[in-house]
């Protein structure tokens, strides 16, 4: 008797464990936190800094935070801000979300990959996959 509801629950467990669409990506979302900027702050350089110099790493922290948007746009599209020699810069790039949930940004030849963690209407988290593991989680909030 009990075996005959394993399948029932397993069809409704797979059911609910759906793929990310596109289409809930949409909009703009702003960077709230990013774990290295923790890692940062726990460093030995930063607990030895000078006051001075922890305030103008604060301000850095702060002003990525305050210019990482992006605006996921109809048609696979992302704009996005970027730093490039230490500007702040307008790019866009094409996106692909795989089965496993995978966003992969296109950007020219430059190509980012993360995994997307957690996602509602108003959260995003992602985890960048990259060559240097351990930088940590991205949590974007949405403001549009």
């Amino acid at each position: 008797m009990y075996l005959s509801i394993i399948p029932t629950l397993l069809l409704a467990f797979v059911l609910q464990t759906s793929q990310v669409k596109f289409e809930q990506l949409l909009g703009t979302w702003q960077l709230v936190h990013f774990d290295a900027m923790d890692q940062l702050r726990n460093s030995k350089e930063y607990q030895n800094a000078t006051a001075a110099m922890r305030a103008g790493m604060e301000y850095k922290i702060n002003n990525r935070l305050e210019n990482t948007v992006y605006e996921f746009i109809p048609g696979d599209s992302l704009k996005y801000t970027d730093y490039v020699r230490q500007e702040v810069v307008q790019k866009q790039a094409k996106v692909e979300i795989s089965k496993e949930d995978v966003l992969t940004i296109q950007s020219g030849k430059e190509i980012r990959k993360a995994k997307i963690v957690e996602l509602s209407n108003e959260r995003m988290v992602l985890e960048p996959i990259s060559s240097n593991p351990g930088s940590g989680k991205l949590i974007f909030e949405k403001i549009k």
